[in-house]
């Protein structure tokens, strides 16, 4: 699908380029230096697409990422369009328009264009950079809900399995993502839901409540409360 979709957008730049050749060869435009000019620059835009292209959808990268490339290739297509009309505006006027008036034109085009293109990767990059962090974050508390979820199944007894139940809600409903302020309660919690699987694989009920009830009632919220006070 990706070697499709880049032949694709190979076919369709050619196809623009070749409709472009007919038109500024066979149209009679004086063929002064604002022409040329206008010549050149435009096929660096057309060649500057590629590199573009190349950018915006890296190989190897995630579908994310990739979508947030888009923004890199939509800056290119406008470049690309805007070049296009300046240059078939200059060409046009290539007989009274100063060649000096084209270079600023141009200029201002393409650096316009690439600090565009330079601000959209970076802004990429920051994304992915969150997203990967977030990840990160919401790690501990992930492994810990599964772990709760685990336990109901360890248990039979009516009243403690229910107990588990609720310690498994209270994990899902809670906040996932962790700080640097939770890292100690947390690790409070991973403990204590050692502990109470270990009762619970060893049969101790009686211990396996206190535990259940100690991470509900005292070390979870103890960490939901960090948790709104870091936000």
């Amino acid at each position: 699908m990706k070697n499709k979709n880049s032949v694709r957008g190979l076919v369709i730049l050619g196809i623009v380029l070749a409709a472009w050749l007919v038109i500024v060869l066979a149209v009679p435009f004086v063929k002064n230096g604002a022409y040329w000019l206008s010549f050149v620059i435009t096929l660096i835009a057309f060649l500057a697409q590629l590199y573009i292209f190349k950018i915006s959808f890296r190989n190897g990268e995630s579908v994310r990422s990739k979508f947030y490339g888009f923004p890199i290739a939509r800056l290119g297509v406008v470049y690309l369009t805007v070049q296009l009309v300046l240059g078939l505006l200059v060409m046009a006027l290539a007989k009274w328009v100063p060649t000096w008036v084209g270079v600023i034109l141009f200029a201002v085009t393409l650096a316009a264009a690439a600090v565009g293109c330079i601000a959209a990767d970076m802004m990429r990059d920051e994304v992915e950079r969150q997203d990967v962090q977030l990840k990160k974050d919401v790690s501990a508390m992930r492994a810990m809900q599964s772990k709760a979820n685990a336990l109901v199944n360890q248990c039979d007894a009516p009243e403690l399995r229910a107990a588990l139940q609720k310690l498994a809600e209270d994990f899902r409903f809670s906040d996932p993502v962790s700080s640097d302020a939770l890292a100690d309660v947390e690790a409070s919690l991973s403990a204590c839901l050692d502990e109470l699987q270990r009762s619970l694989t060893d049969g101790d009920l009686d211990s396996a409540a206190v535990l259940c009830r100690r991470a509900a009632a005292t070390t979870l919220t103890e960490r939901n409360r960090l948790c709104k006070l870091n936000k």
